[in-house]
């Protein structure tokens, strides 16, 4: 393919000169060993995905379990890393964005990503502008490109942000097709299990170490009633062990009649081949750590987990608890290493943090299998490890998104857990991510919601809802909605005023921003009264140490000009001025800008 770019928008010499096609974006699932095309189940999927098409990826109903869930893992998401890769290998789309679609500011820093990386462009922005302009470059571009939307789960995640144009393609996989957004035009292809040769051959080609293990393999494909993720976790015990496929039928049809007398309906396979994948695991590691981990990876998002939270100081002591050496990190990852040679979760290949992954189905089977107090240590554990691996220093980007989408699943699954003592440090730090990826709209509802949480857990007047709430008036601010913002500000400074009383350092600060929201509102009189109390607090050296003068006098001399003001403005920009050139000399920003 050409490196050439037909642009339309820049002058020559701009960035997007400079892309170096064809481009991908995103962090996708590799293809898993063994991988099949499904002739039979899924055919002619590529043909499918014509140009201008839109193709979405869904458990059939007809999948055994279907109504406990345990058909949800059928491997749709294989096939769609499949047929993108296809695509990509053949020169027949030139841009593959992959989106792992669990939350609407996930899906709008793929864009971002997809942008900077197809467009030459600078990430430098709001991220709902930036993908604004890469839709609509979608739209105009003559390059062929395909978009994924793994694991879709709300249709508003995608409102306003629908990619469209005559050389695109989108790929959607979803547990659901109501996720996909109404008045799409979309070929819904249902998504079941294998067909028999097919699971024979996936079964086959994950045993090729040892042709004796293939021993009983078509009568294991029919015990399993070829059900993909069940033909994955056999599969993986087999070849890290040395049993034969007829040795784990056995095993297989001992565990079910275990399970019969419980069971309603038909038993999918995968409700207990997880089981022997649990005691496999065990044996491989001596078996004390095994649970632990299993517990930490239920509670992270299934989709990816960075490596690196396995090997955190707080993952390292809570499985310490069990055995004393695992403090150290190889070690510990040694363990997470076992829980893929047992089938129970994948480690992608390449550079360290390898993202780990999980599937949802497992997951929700673990949780259900743990006791309360366990399920309740590892949310904490959990949270601590999150907040561990995200530095002050925003990490790279597929990092956020899969940190940012590893909080969202804690937070549902959490309870109260995370509200012990006050809000754990882990949920503002994901609030305060939103804000520097300057994610407005995202950001304004995550603030919002743990507003909510706050005051239900914690008290409207707790010190965390207040903050929480400043934060939601910051959100507001940076989305262009000064009028939200000056409300919310005014909640908290009357929360604040009731807790610490009027003089308070931290409620001047407030002040201050409440006067540039108001300035913001179109509402220059009442800022002018406030900023000027404000500053008459702050050099009298009422307020809080960082809180500078000369901020709140740039404020004010702005609100004075707003209000037509104009020789209050001078005069103070100019003693504004004098000062910064004395404190901070004549080329510095600040002082240029005033």
């Amino acid at each position: 393919m050409s490196g050439g770019w037909e642009r339309p928008l820049g002058p020559v010499g701009s960035p997007d000169e400079r892309v170096n096609w064809p481009v991908r974006s995103g962090l996708s699932p590799p293809v898993a060993d063994g991988f099949t095309t499904r002739p039979e189940t899924a055919p002619g999927l590529k043909n499918a995905l014509a140009s201008g098409t839109v193709v979405v990826l869904t458990p059939s109903q007809s999948a055994p379990g279907g109504g406990r869930g345990w058909s949800g893992s059928c491997g749709k998401t294989q096939l769609a890393v499949s047929v993108a890769e296809s695509l990509w290998q053949s020169g027949e789309v030139e841009l593959v964005v992959w989106v792992t679609a669990t939350s609407r500011a996930v899906v709008l820093s793929g864009y971002v990503q997809a942008a900077v990386a197809a467009m030459g462009i600078s990430a430098e922005g709001e991220a709902e502008s930036i993908a604004a302009r890469f839709l609509r470059w979608l739209g105009d571009t003559s390059r062929s490109w395909l978009v994924v939307f793994d694991d879709l789960s709300d249709a508003a995640d995608l409102e306003g942000f629908w990619p469209e144009g005559p050389q695109g393609r989108v790929m959607i996989t979803t547990a659901s097709p109501a996720a996909v957004p109404p008045g799409r035009q979309a070929l819904i292809l249902p998504v079941g299990v294998f067909s028999s040769r097919e699971a024979l051959s996936y079964l086959m080609g994950r045993l090729v170490a040892d042709p004796d293990q293939r021993l009983g393999g078509i009568d294991l494909v029919d015990d399993l009633g070829c059900e993909p993720l069940a033909l994955a976790q056999a599969s993986a015990v087999i070849a890290s062990s040395a049993q034969t496929c007829r040795d784990y039928r056995e095993r297989f049809a001992r565990r079910r009649e275990q399970f019969a007398p419980v069971a309603s309906g038909d038993l999918p396979a995968t409700e207990v081949t997880w089981t022997l994948s649990v005691d496999h695991a065990e044996r491989l590691s001596q078996g004390e750590p095994v649970e632990l981990l299993l517990a930490l990876a239920s509670v992270l998002d299934g989709n990816a987990t960075p490596g690196g939270v396995f090997t955190t100081p707080a993952v390292r002591s809570y499985l310490a608890e069990a055995v004393p050496d695992l403090t150290d990190p190889k070690r510990a990852w040694d363990e997470v290493l076992t829980l893929e040679r047992a089938g129970l979760l994948t480690v992608d290949p390449g550079g360290w943090p390898q993202p780990v992954r999980m599937s949802s189905v497992i997951q929700a089977a673990i949780r259900a299998a743990m006791p309360q107090r366990m399920l309740e240590r590892a949310v904490s554990v959990a949270a601590n490890a999150l907040l561990e691996m995200w530095p002050e220093e925003e990490p790279a980007a597929w990092v956020v998104d899969c940190l940012w989408s590893c909080t969202t699943s804690l937070r549902k699954i959490a309870g109260a857990e995370l509200w012990q003592g006050g809000c754990h440090p882990l949920l503002p730090r994901a609030g305060q991510s939103l804000d520097t990826a300057r994610l407005t709209g995202p950001a304004v509802t995550y603030w919002a919601e743990l507003v909510s949480a706050c005051d239900r857990n914690l008290g409207v007047d707790h010190p965390d809802t207040l903050a929480a709430g400043q934060r939601l008036a910051d959100a507001y601010l940076a989305a262009g909605r000064p009028g939200d913002a000056v409300s919310w500000y005014q909640w908290v400074l009357a929360g604040r005023a009731r807790a610490l009383g009027r003089d308070h350092p931290s409620i001047i600060e407030v002040q201050v921003s409440l006067g540039r929201a108001l300035a913001a509102a179109d509402q220059p009189e009442d800022a002018i009264v406030v900023l000027e109390q404000v500053l008459s607090l702050a050099k009298r050296g009422t307020g809080p140490d960082e809180l500078d003068a000369l901020v709140i006098e740039d404020a004010l001399a702005a609100a004075y000009v707003q209000a037509g003001r104009y020789p209050d403005a001078i005069r103070l920009a100019r003693r504004t001025l004098a000062d910064r050139e004395r404190r901070q000399g004549g080329d510095h920003p600040d002082t240029m800008t005033t």
